[in-house]
């Protein structure tokens, strides 16, 4: 399997703030987090409503459910709705990611095992290959796929039917998609980031599924530091956890959640002393922006992509980073955030650290 482009460079286990998944957040390599029907998860609402609605509509047709296309930020529950759609439509689900097809016989031995009906989820679908993705086009469309076989004289084509099937797939970057591939997904959705109350919903619900005991300020306090995101909402769960069993009897209140989150170093918008350094050190070395890219990098000793796959989406999405034609630059917000005086000329966006609804 390809690794991530930036796994190498930097340790996820150390920043308790990062969306990916890492073994940390499964037990005994299973998630008993994860919901299973829709009534149980939390958030959503829209893509909820629309997905009943479609799966509903297949199963009364008696035919499989449209292919679906799933994106937006990491650890909103991607892969946790593509689970419930199998669910909801009573059959079985496969599960893998687009580096992991390095072949077209990769794809072509999936697509053969599955009965009909089946869901295929395919999670970071834009970084299949291009010969593994023009396999998928016919698969997608006509249930079908040609096999080469031999070389030279020697070669012979099959044309091999396929059981009907439900593709999901799953991208952090849907730009990244080829138009083909995007066209061929009859159900596109957007998982939006998710609000305080629902986020402390989630907690509330997984802290009874860990039978761990929490106020609902206490939760509250954990959800307005998760950066709108469920997976790292669980992760401070367990965390604060720890301290709540040394300092309260393992009850977490609303002063244990504020001490351990002050103790891991996650402010109150759930920024972390890497998202802090990396905004001092463009305000000190370089008089807030603008600052290329790679001279970020190169300032606080860490790989441009690391930076801009990282550190950067949510600096952006709260407003605290802006990118102009010359480089990245602190908004007046940042300044105020960290205590210092912004120049004259810093501009202050007005942003929202979660969507509105529509």
């Amino acid at each position: 399997m390809t690794a991530n482009v930036f796994t190498d460079d930097f340790d996820f286990e150390n920043r308790i703030v990062d969306t990916s998944e890492i073994p940390h957040d499964t037990l005994e390599g299973d998630n008993p987090l994860r919901p299973k029907t829709f009534d149980d998860y939390i958030g959503q609402e829209k893509v909820k409503e629309n997905l009943r609605v479609y799966i509903e509509a297949a199963k009364l047709r008696g035919e499989p459910l449209d292919h679906v296309l799933l994106y937006g930020p990491p650890g909103l529950g991607k892969t946790t709705l593509s689970a419930i759609i199998a669910n909801e439509l009573g059959v079985n689900i496969r599960i893998t990611s687009g580096p992991a097809i390095e072949k077209p016989g990769d794809l072509a031995a999936l697509l053969t095992n599955l009965n009909p009906g089946d869901v295929l989820f395919i999670d970071e679908i834009h970084r299949m290959s291009r010969s593994v993705e023009e396999i998928l086009y016919p698969s997608m469309e006509d249930f079908a796929i040609d096999i080469i076989t031999g070389k030279g004289q020697m070669a012979a084509s099959y044309h091999l039917p396929l059981p009907k099937f439900t593709l999901v797939g799953a991208t952090t970057r849907a730009g990244q998609l080829s138009a083909p591939l995007r066209d061929r997904f009859g159900v596109v959705l957007r998982l939006e980031l998710y609000s305080v109350e629902e986020l402390a919903d989630i907690i509330t619900r997984s802290s009874e599924i860990l039978g761990i005991p929490i106020e609902r300020e206490g939760a509250l306090e954990l959800a307005s530091r998760s950066r709108g995101t469920p997976r790292i909402a669980n992760r401070f769960l367990k965390r604060v956890r720890d301290f709540a069993q040394v300092m309260s009897d393992g009850i977490i209140t609303y002063e244990v959640a504020k001490t351990a989150l002050d103790r891991l170093e996650v402010d109150a918008l759930g920024l972390d002393q890497n998202d802090r350094r990396m905004l001092t050190a463009m305000i000190n070395n370089y008089g807030g922006g603008p600052v290329g890219l790679d001279t970020i990098a190169a300032a606080i000793g860490e790989e441009a992509v690391t930076i801009e796959d990282v550190y950067e989406p949510y600096l952006m999405q709260i407003g605290f980073i802006a990118r102009t034609p010359r480089g990245r630059c602190v908004t007046a917000l940042a300044y105020e955030h960290l205590g210092l005086k912004a120049p004259r000329n810093t501009s202050t966006p007005q942003p929202t650290l979660f969507p509105a609804e529509d």
